[in-house]
């Protein structure tokens, strides 16, 4: 015997609604009694970590990390019947990552019905709207597959497919997708945060020799303090050496403080100063021996 409906719809009012696992029925239990919690699946590999870059409005051209499909653009996307469904009932685009209506009104699809292989179906076809045309004749467009099915119990009122397709005009989303595993970070030299005016990042001096070598430079203008943990190998002898720097200017004098210093050799590896070059303050290190590896993180202010 088939699911009942009643049945369906309790579920996905307690998974949507409440978060819930639906463990009775609604009779027995209501949703807000359910404590078994159950949330949506948030998967990593399919997360749109550039999403913040999605403009309120969807963009006339292609841009950014949003591409666009229109007459405009030469590109509108011309489906293919889905042929497990009922005839003419469903449409593929073969695309996903479609950009919904919740990142802006602009970004809800446009449906147009037209010929084959045809270039401006916005001009030479027939516009079919989300509601329909009174006749229980709606279109659903699920923008993660990018298939639309016509989800009324007709399909659009006064339309004669025979050799005519649907043309979707949208906008999706092609910047980076999935989160790197923590595992693969090892690899990556550089990394730049950015928060409330300050700026977070790491860099490494190759190859510092004998006497003062510039090993970090930033633009006066932008920054007036800094606390750089400076962590140094001496690839020569094997010996390491790790300790803070603060520093703090004026525009026209800096001061520098080191402490935290800890080293494996007898006396310390290298030793730091700043001044003003320009309009950038320099950082340079002063080393004992030839050849020097130098990791920097810093936080400017």
């Amino acid at each position: 015997m088939a699911i009942s409906d009643d049945q369906k719809l309790d579920y996905l009012w307690k998974k949507i609604a409440f978060a819930a696992t639906k463990t009775d029925t609604n009779a027995n239990k209501l949703a807000a009694n359910e404590a078994i919690p159950s949330t949506f699946l948030n998967r990593g590999d399919t997360l749109w970590n550039q999403a913040d870059q999605i403009p309120a409005a969807r963009p006339s051209t292609s841009s950014g990390v949003v591409t666009v499909y229109s007459d405009s653009t030469s590109n509108t996307v011309e489906t293919t019947a889905d042929g497990t469904s009922t005839q003419y009932r469903t449409w593929k685009t073969g695309l996903t990552n479609w950009i919904p209506p919740e990142y802006g009104a602009s970004y809800l699809v446009s449906v147009y019905v037209s010929g084959t292989s045809d270039s401006a179906p916005e001009t030479n076809g027939t516009r079919l709207f989300t509601t329909g045309s009174g006749n229980n004749d709606e279109w659903f467009f699920d923008y993660a597959s990018g298939v639309l099915n016509f989800i009324g119990d007709n399909l659009p009122n006064g339309i004669n497919f025979t050799n005519k397709t649907i043309y979707i005009k949208g906008a999706r989303y092609t910047g980076t997708i999935g989160v790197e595993q923590l595992g693969s970070l090892s690899a990556v030299n550089t990394l730049t945060f950015s928060t409330s005016g300050a700026v977070i990042d790491s860099a490494i001096a190759s190859n510092v020799a004998i006497g003062e070598s510039t090993i970090s430079t930033w633009n006066k203008d932008n920054f007036n303090f800094a606390k750089l943990i400076v962590n140094t190998e001496d690839i020569t002898y094997g010996q390491y050496q790790s300790s803070e720097v603060l520093l703090v200017h004026d525009g026209v004098d800096v001061k520098l403080t080191e402490y935290a210093l800890i080293h494996t050799s007898t006396n310390p590896m290298i030793t730091f100063n700043a001044h003003i070059e320009s309009d950038s303050i320099v950082l340079k290190a002063n080393a004992n021996s030839a050849n020097n590896t130098i990791k920097i993180v810093r936080i400017l202010n």
